[in-house]
């Protein structure tokens, strides 16, 4: 493995969890700060200046742009299915924080997830291309 790789192989081990965490914070505080009835299309213009849903809006920038550069390195049949781990968290999220009722079946779907993301993220590496390398398999 050349330098180059294994550097990239570092930044997507780094960048991951980041990119999941924003996500999963981003969802939380966008749903805290909203309220429970939007009568007309301006209050979800509004709602934008609520401190939670602000928060939550600019958490989702970021996970944007990290998973955007997260992607402009490592495979997509890795990214995808390693962050998606977040669907899970966010399920939690909702749970424990908002006190939200997650039946047996949705638990079910969460589990499935998370073992897929297991499968994926534990049994392959992910690839990852230094940059004159992921122009030449365009």
């Amino acid at each position: 493995m050349t330098q180059e790789a294994a550097r990239l192989r570092l930044k997507t081990r780094l960048f991951a969890p980041v990119v999941v965490l924003s996500g999963v914070l981003g969802n939380y505080f966008m749903k805290r700060g909203m309220p429970a009835t939007l009568v007309f299309p301006l209050d979800y213009i509004t709602v934008l200046f609520r401190p939670y849903v602000a928060l939550g809006v600019l958490l989702l920038i970021l996970w944007l742009l990290l998973r955007m550069a997260l992607l402009s390195w490592a495979d997509l049949s890795y990214v995808v299915p390693v962050t998606s781990i977040g669907y899970a968290l966010t399920a939690l999220a909702g749970q424990v924080f908002l006190h939200e009722a997650i039946d047996w079946k949705r638990w079910t779907g969460i589990g499935l997830i998370v073992a897929g993301v297991a499968l994926v993220g534990g049994a392959t590496e992910a690839r990852t291309f230094p940059t004159h390398q992921a122009e030449t398999r365009r």
